[in-house]
Protein backbone atom coordinates (compact mmCIF):
# COMPACT_ATOMS: atom_id res chain seq x y z
CA UNK A 1 0.00 0.00 0.00
CA UNK A 2 1.50 3.37 -0.96
CA UNK A 3 2.42 5.75 1.82
CA UNK A 4 -0.50 8.14 2.47
CA UNK A 5 1.74 11.20 2.78
CA UNK A 6 3.45 10.38 -0.53
CA UNK A 7 0.13 9.75 -2.23
CA UNK A 8 -1.28 13.07 -1.00
CA UNK A 9 1.71 14.87 -2.54
CA UNK A 10 0.75 13.42 -5.91
CA UNK A 11 -3.04 13.75 -5.68
CA UNK A 12 -3.10 16.87 -3.47
CA UNK A 13 -5.88 15.10 -1.55
CA UNK A 14 -5.82 14.28 2.14
CA UNK A 15 -9.03 12.19 2.20
CA UNK A 16 -10.09 14.20 5.22
CA UNK A 17 -13.03 16.57 5.66
CA UNK A 18 -13.49 19.07 8.49
CA UNK A 19 -16.92 19.21 10.10
CA UNK A 20 -17.25 22.58 11.79
CA UNK A 21 -20.10 23.08 14.26
CA UNK A 22 -20.44 26.66 15.41
CA UNK A 23 -21.59 25.71 18.92
CA UNK A 24 -19.91 24.91 22.25
CA UNK A 25 -19.37 21.23 23.03
CA UNK A 26 -21.89 21.29 25.89
CA UNK A 27 -24.62 22.10 23.35
CA UNK A 28 -23.37 19.71 20.66
CA UNK A 29 -23.25 16.65 22.91
CA UNK A 30 -26.58 17.41 24.62
CA UNK A 31 -28.67 17.92 21.46
CA UNK A 32 -29.62 14.81 19.42
CA UNK A 33 -29.87 17.01 16.31
CA UNK A 34 -26.10 17.17 16.02
CA UNK A 35 -25.67 13.43 16.55
CA UNK A 36 -28.11 12.70 13.72
CA UNK A 37 -26.44 15.12 11.34
CA UNK A 38 -23.00 13.79 12.19
CA UNK A 39 -24.23 10.23 11.63
CA UNK A 40 -25.32 11.11 8.10
CA UNK A 41 -22.04 12.88 7.38
CA UNK A 42 -19.97 10.04 8.83
CA UNK A 43 -21.78 7.37 6.82
CA UNK A 44 -21.16 9.20 3.55
CA UNK A 45 -17.52 9.97 4.30
CA UNK A 46 -16.84 6.39 5.43
CA UNK A 47 -18.35 5.06 2.21
CA UNK A 48 -15.79 7.18 0.32
CA UNK A 49 -12.87 6.27 2.60
CA UNK A 50 -12.61 9.82 3.92
CA UNK A 51 -11.80 10.84 7.48
CA UNK A 52 -14.07 13.12 9.53
CA UNK A 53 -12.26 15.81 11.54
CA UNK A 54 -14.61 17.42 14.08
CA UNK A 55 -14.01 21.08 15.00
CA UNK A 56 -16.14 22.90 17.59
CA UNK A 57 -16.18 26.59 18.46
CA UNK A 58 -16.55 27.53 22.11
CA UNK A 59 -15.64 31.20 21.64
CA UNK A 60 -13.97 33.73 19.37
CA UNK A 61 -10.49 32.33 20.01
CA UNK A 62 -11.72 29.04 18.62
CA UNK A 63 -12.85 30.73 15.41
CA UNK A 64 -9.30 31.88 14.81
CA UNK A 65 -7.97 28.41 15.58
CA UNK A 66 -10.43 26.78 13.16
CA UNK A 67 -9.60 29.29 10.43
CA UNK A 68 -5.90 28.67 10.92
CA UNK A 69 -6.38 24.89 10.80
CA UNK A 70 -8.42 25.05 7.59
CA UNK A 71 -5.88 27.35 5.97
CA UNK A 72 -3.10 24.91 6.90
CA UNK A 73 -4.01 22.45 4.17
CA UNK A 74 -4.93 19.58 6.50
CA UNK A 75 -8.30 18.78 4.90
CA UNK A 76 -9.83 18.69 1.42
CA UNK A 77 -12.99 20.57 2.33
CA UNK A 78 -15.33 21.63 5.12
CA UNK A 79 -18.92 20.99 6.17
CA UNK A 80 -20.19 23.82 8.36
CA UNK A 81 -23.44 24.11 10.27
CA UNK A 82 -25.28 25.87 13.11
CA UNK A 83 -23.91 29.24 12.03
CA UNK A 84 -25.09 32.44 13.70
CA UNK A 85 -25.61 35.64 11.73
CA UNK A 86 -22.63 37.49 13.23
CA UNK A 87 -20.34 34.46 12.97
CA UNK A 88 -16.86 35.22 11.57
CA UNK A 89 -16.41 31.63 10.37
CA UNK A 90 -17.65 32.15 6.79
CA UNK A 91 -15.08 34.90 6.24
CA UNK A 92 -12.31 32.83 7.80
CA UNK A 93 -13.25 29.83 5.66
CA UNK A 94 -13.35 31.93 2.51
CA UNK A 95 -9.89 33.30 3.24
CA UNK A 96 -8.67 29.75 3.84
CA UNK A 97 -9.82 28.86 0.30
CA UNK A 98 -11.41 25.58 1.39
CA UNK A 99 -14.32 24.10 -0.63
CA UNK A 100 -17.33 24.24 1.70
CA UNK A 101 -20.93 23.09 1.96
CA UNK A 102 -23.12 24.67 4.63
CA UNK A 103 -25.84 23.04 6.68
CA UNK A 104 -28.77 25.42 6.70
CA UNK A 105 -29.49 28.46 4.56
CA UNK A 106 -26.79 31.05 5.23
CA UNK A 107 -28.06 34.42 6.37
CA UNK A 108 -25.31 36.22 4.53
CA UNK A 109 -23.81 36.47 1.08
CA UNK A 110 -20.99 38.73 0.00
CA UNK A 111 -21.82 38.20 -3.67
CA UNK A 112 -18.29 37.10 -4.52
CA UNK A 113 -18.92 33.37 -4.61
CA UNK A 114 -21.63 30.79 -4.99
CA UNK A 115 -22.77 29.36 -1.68
CA UNK A 116 -23.86 25.73 -1.51
CA UNK A 117 -26.08 24.60 1.34
CA UNK A 118 -28.44 21.82 2.38
CA UNK A 119 -31.51 22.80 4.36
CA UNK A 120 -35.06 21.76 5.17
CA UNK A 121 -38.20 23.68 4.24
CA UNK A 122 -38.35 25.41 7.61
CA UNK A 123 -40.90 28.01 6.62
CA UNK A 124 -43.21 25.55 4.87
CA UNK A 125 -42.98 23.08 7.75
CA UNK A 126 -43.86 25.80 10.25
CA UNK A 127 -46.84 26.84 8.13
CA UNK A 128 -48.11 23.25 8.11
CA UNK A 129 -47.72 22.99 11.89
CA UNK A 130 -49.64 26.18 12.60
CA UNK A 131 -52.33 25.37 10.02
CA UNK A 132 -52.81 22.04 11.79
CA UNK A 133 -53.33 23.83 15.11
CA UNK A 134 -55.72 26.31 13.52
CA UNK A 135 -57.57 23.39 11.91
CA UNK A 136 -58.17 21.99 15.39
CA UNK A 137 -60.04 25.19 16.20
CA UNK A 138 -57.24 26.79 18.20
CA UNK A 139 -57.24 30.57 18.05
CA UNK A 140 -54.71 31.74 20.67
CA UNK A 141 -51.62 30.07 19.24
CA UNK A 142 -48.28 30.94 20.78
CA UNK A 143 -44.85 30.46 19.25
CA UNK A 144 -41.63 29.64 21.07
CA UNK A 145 -38.95 30.58 18.57
CA UNK A 146 -35.37 29.43 18.29
CA UNK A 147 -32.47 31.90 18.49
CA UNK A 148 -33.28 34.57 15.94
CA UNK A 149 -29.67 34.97 14.88
CA UNK A 150 -30.06 31.63 13.05
CA UNK A 151 -31.92 31.38 9.75
CA UNK A 152 -33.78 28.18 10.67
CA UNK A 153 -35.45 29.96 13.59
CA UNK A 154 -36.20 33.04 11.51
CA UNK A 155 -37.75 30.91 8.75
CA UNK A 156 -39.94 29.04 11.26
CA UNK A 157 -41.09 32.33 12.77
CA UNK A 158 -41.93 33.57 9.26
CA UNK A 159 -43.95 30.40 8.67
CA UNK A 160 -45.86 31.00 11.91
CA UNK A 161 -46.60 34.57 10.83
CA UNK A 162 -47.70 33.41 7.36
CA UNK A 163 -50.67 31.74 9.07
CA UNK A 164 -51.12 33.94 12.13
CA UNK A 165 -50.96 37.20 10.20
CA UNK A 166 -52.36 39.34 13.01
CA UNK A 167 -50.78 37.43 15.90
CA UNK A 168 -50.51 39.29 19.19
CA UNK A 169 -46.77 40.02 19.70
CA UNK A 170 -47.14 38.76 23.26
CA UNK A 171 -47.73 35.28 21.82
CA UNK A 172 -44.15 35.10 20.48
CA UNK A 173 -41.26 34.37 22.84
CA UNK A 174 -37.66 33.73 21.76
CA UNK A 175 -35.71 30.77 23.16
CA UNK A 176 -32.40 29.06 22.44
CA UNK A 177 -33.51 25.59 21.22
CA UNK A 178 -32.85 23.96 24.64
CA UNK A 179 -35.37 22.23 26.99
CA UNK A 180 -34.57 24.57 29.89
CA UNK A 181 -35.23 27.65 27.78
CA UNK A 182 -38.39 26.01 26.44
CA UNK A 183 -39.59 25.84 30.05
CA UNK A 184 -38.74 29.52 30.64
CA UNK A 185 -40.45 30.59 27.40
CA UNK A 186 -43.58 28.55 28.17
CA UNK A 187 -43.88 30.15 31.61
CA UNK A 188 -43.51 33.57 29.99
CA UNK A 189 -46.19 32.75 27.42
CA UNK A 190 -48.64 31.58 30.10
CA UNK A 191 -47.96 34.64 32.25
CA UNK A 192 -48.56 36.92 29.27
CA UNK A 193 -51.54 35.05 27.80
CA UNK A 194 -53.18 32.67 30.30
CA UNK A 195 -55.91 31.86 27.76
CA UNK A 196 -53.64 30.56 25.00
CA UNK A 197 -54.84 27.23 23.63
CA UNK A 198 -51.93 26.06 21.45
CA UNK A 199 -48.16 26.37 21.11
CA UNK A 200 -45.87 25.83 18.15
CA UNK A 201 -42.33 25.29 19.44
CA UNK A 202 -39.44 25.79 17.02
CA UNK A 203 -37.85 22.44 17.90
CA UNK A 204 -38.62 19.27 19.82
CA UNK A 205 -36.36 20.11 22.74
CA UNK A 206 -38.13 23.39 23.49
CA UNK A 207 -41.46 21.60 23.02
CA UNK A 208 -40.42 19.04 25.65
CA UNK A 209 -39.66 21.87 28.06
CA UNK A 210 -43.01 23.50 27.27
CA UNK A 211 -44.85 20.23 27.97
CA UNK A 212 -43.26 19.97 31.41
CA UNK A 213 -44.44 23.47 32.34
CA UNK A 214 -47.97 22.83 31.08
CA UNK A 215 -48.10 19.71 33.24
CA UNK A 216 -46.81 21.69 36.25
CA UNK A 217 -49.53 24.29 35.73
CA UNK A 218 -52.23 21.59 35.66
CA UNK A 219 -53.07 22.17 31.97
CA UNK A 220 -54.05 19.14 29.90
CA UNK A 221 -52.39 18.46 26.54
CA UNK A 222 -54.00 18.58 24.03
CA UNK A 223 -57.38 19.30 25.65
CA UNK A 224 -56.41 22.68 27.14
CA UNK A 225 -53.26 23.48 25.15
CA UNK A 226 -52.19 21.66 21.98
CA UNK A 227 -48.44 21.48 21.28
CA UNK A 228 -46.50 20.96 18.05
CA UNK A 229 -42.72 20.79 17.77
CA UNK A 230 -40.22 20.69 14.90
CA UNK A 231 -37.55 18.07 14.01
CA UNK A 232 -39.14 14.69 14.85
CA UNK A 233 -36.11 13.50 16.76
CA UNK A 234 -37.43 10.12 17.92
CA UNK A 235 -35.54 9.97 21.23
CA UNK A 236 -37.40 13.17 22.15
CA UNK A 237 -40.71 13.18 20.25
CA UNK A 238 -41.81 9.63 21.14
CA UNK A 239 -40.88 9.91 24.80
CA UNK A 240 -42.58 13.15 25.77
CA UNK A 241 -45.82 13.02 27.75
CA UNK A 242 -47.92 12.91 25.66
CA UNK A 243 -45.96 11.88 22.53
CA UNK A 244 -45.24 14.95 20.44
CA UNK A 245 -46.90 16.01 17.21
CA UNK A 246 -44.06 17.55 15.26
CA UNK A 247 -42.69 18.52 11.86
CA UNK A 248 -40.28 15.92 10.56
CA UNK A 249 -37.10 16.97 8.81
CA UNK A 250 -34.65 14.28 7.72
CA UNK A 251 -31.65 15.42 9.75
CA UNK A 252 -29.45 12.43 8.95
CA UNK A 253 -30.18 12.81 5.23
CA UNK A 254 -29.21 16.48 5.41
CA UNK A 255 -25.81 15.46 6.74
CA UNK A 256 -25.40 12.77 4.11
CA UNK A 257 -26.26 15.19 1.31
CA UNK A 258 -23.85 17.81 2.62
CA UNK A 259 -21.02 15.29 2.48
CA UNK A 260 -22.10 13.95 -0.90
CA UNK A 261 -22.21 17.41 -2.50
CA UNK A 262 -18.79 18.28 -1.15
CA UNK A 263 -17.19 15.00 -2.24
CA UNK A 264 -18.63 15.26 -5.74
CA UNK A 265 -17.22 18.74 -6.09
CA UNK A 266 -13.81 17.51 -4.93
CA UNK A 267 -13.93 14.61 -7.38
CA UNK A 268 -14.54 17.09 -10.17
CA UNK A 269 -11.49 19.02 -9.05
CA UNK A 270 -13.51 22.18 -8.43
CA UNK A 271 -11.73 24.76 -6.36
CA UNK A 272 -14.85 26.76 -5.62
CA UNK A 273 -17.55 26.05 -3.12
CA UNK A 274 -20.11 26.22 -5.89
CA UNK A 275 -18.65 23.27 -7.72
CA UNK A 276 -20.05 20.78 -5.27
CA UNK A 277 -23.61 21.85 -5.90
CA UNK A 278 -23.17 21.67 -9.64
CA UNK A 279 -22.30 18.01 -9.27
CA UNK A 280 -25.80 17.11 -8.13
CA UNK A 281 -27.44 14.42 -10.22
CA UNK A 282 -29.71 15.39 -13.09
CA UNK A 283 -28.94 19.08 -13.05
CA UNK A 284 -30.40 19.58 -9.57
CA UNK A 285 -29.96 23.05 -8.06
CA UNK A 286 -26.65 23.88 -6.45
CA UNK A 287 -28.27 23.98 -3.03
CA UNK A 288 -30.80 21.45 -1.76
CA UNK A 289 -33.89 22.16 0.34
CA UNK A 290 -35.51 18.99 1.64
CA UNK A 291 -39.28 18.74 2.22
CA UNK A 292 -40.80 18.39 5.69
CA UNK A 293 -43.76 16.32 6.90
CA UNK A 294 -46.16 16.81 9.80
CA UNK A 295 -46.11 13.74 12.07
CA UNK A 296 -49.29 13.54 14.16
CA UNK A 297 -49.12 12.11 17.64
CA UNK A 298 -51.06 12.77 20.83
CA UNK A 299 -50.02 16.34 21.71
CA UNK A 300 -52.09 18.00 18.94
Amino acid sequence: MPNQAARSLVTKRHDAVAVVIAEPETRVFADPFFALQLRGISKELTAHDAQLVLLLTEGRDDHTRVGRYLAGGHVDGALVFSLHLDDPLPGLIQRAGVPTVFGGRPGWSDGSRRVVYVDSDNRGGAREAVRHLAGLGRRRIGHITGPLDQTSAVDRLDGFRDVMVDADPRLIVESDFTPADGERAMRELLDRCPDLDAVFAANDLTASGALRVLRERGLRVPEDVAVVGFDDMLPVAEQTDPPLTTVRQDIEEMGRLMARLLLRGLDRGDGETGGAGEAAVGGAPRSVVLPTTLIRRASA
